[in-house]
């Protein structure tokens, strides 16, 4: 313990009193953990991996959990230890457990705020997952993690290339079904970013978005989730992330940039009504079950826009 608050104080008197050293030595901290748990964790997920997928093991897929979590909580370790003067407040609902199944939505503003879930499920939440494009897989590690932890990898096919043939649109529908049903017999976090992309101030003026703070929502994949594994969920988790000093980029987590943040999660509930028509397949092929989707997105937004409003209020 003492060691750890050495460790502490180190990197918070750097960055007050040699500010670019101080983010030089967290940077330097930050990717070097990561480089070293990507060489380290390569063999173990390959090993494991392959024994998941040849036996159907569920003692490999274990232990690809058990290491994906010494992964990121070593990630998050430099959070805490190498990242000084952070004035996070995060706000959690109670009784949320890692043996439990959960969605997540949440606004999307940075490459930074995947690795925030993260850092806020640590002991919490079950290993986040979410939608990745089938490509992702030739990335060294990364990829071949994605698909042997069971995140559900995506196909993606050009609107050009759909309007063309249109199984197109439906093979990914199933597989995406497919993909989610992977996940049933498990715990897991399931997260969804509702916008589809991360928000800019020009996609926002280029969408005449109604929100101040949001692009408009998707209800796509949302819906497809539900139909896929919501008779056995037990929450939808509603995650806002506001940057009080401005929307980050990648490398300022690692440099100790990013000192105010805030972070709200709560509970949604579906309507009644809706989530039978959902379960049902109505999202798909019937134009009422679409505008209830849709009214009800907007609803959950116009409470996000405001609560990201008081938020922001609440660092000044």
């Amino acid at each position: 313990m003492a060691s750890t608050r050495k460790l502490n104080s180190l990197y918070a008197k750097l960055h007050d009193k040699l500010p670019p050293v101080g983010k030089a030595a967290s940077f330097l901290t930050g990717t070097g953990v990561l480089t070293a748990n990507s060489i380290a964790v390569g063999l173990p997920i390959w090993t494991f991996g392959a024994a998941k997928v040849l036996t159907g093991s569920k003692r490999a897929d274990k232990a690809l959990i058990e290491i994906t979590k010494y992964w990121i909580n070593s990630n998050n370790a430099v959070i805490d230890h190498a990242l000084p003067h952070k004035d996070w407040r995060i706000n959690l609902p109670e009784g949320l457990s890692e043996d439990k199944q959960y969605l997540l939505v949440s606004n999307h503003q940075s490459w930074v705020d995947t690795s925030i879930v993260q850092y806020i499920s640590q002991d919490t939440l079950p290993l986040t997952r979410f939608f990745t494009k089938f490509n992702l897989i030739y990335i060294p590690v990364i990829g071949q993690a994605f698909y042997f932890l069971d995140f559900p990898m995506i196909k993606r096919f050009s609107p050009k290339a759909m309007a063309k043939n249109s199984e197109l649109k439906n093979k990914n529908l199933i597989e995406a079904k497919r993909a989610c049903r992977q996940l049933k017999n498990k715990p897991f976090a399931l997260l969804n970013y509702l916008e589809g992309t991360r928000f800019t101030s020009e996609k926002h003026d280029k969408q005449a978005s109604p929100y101040e703070h949001l692009l408009k929502p998707r209800a796509g994949g949302l819906s497809l989730a539900i139909n896929a594994l919501g008779e056995q969920l037990d929450s939808i988790l509603d995650i806002t992330i506001v940057y009080p000093d401005g929307i980050p980029d990648y490398e300022d987590l690692w440099k100790g940039n990013i000192r105010r943040l805030g972070v709200d999660v709560t509970r949604l509930k579906v309507p009644d009504e809706l989530f039978a028509a959902i379960m049902e397949g109505g999202y798909d092929r019937d134009e009422a079950t679409k505008n209830m989707m849709f009214d009800w997105l907007e609803e959950i937004w116009q409470q996000k826009d405001a609560r990201i409003t008081k938020m922001l209020s609440e660092f000044e």
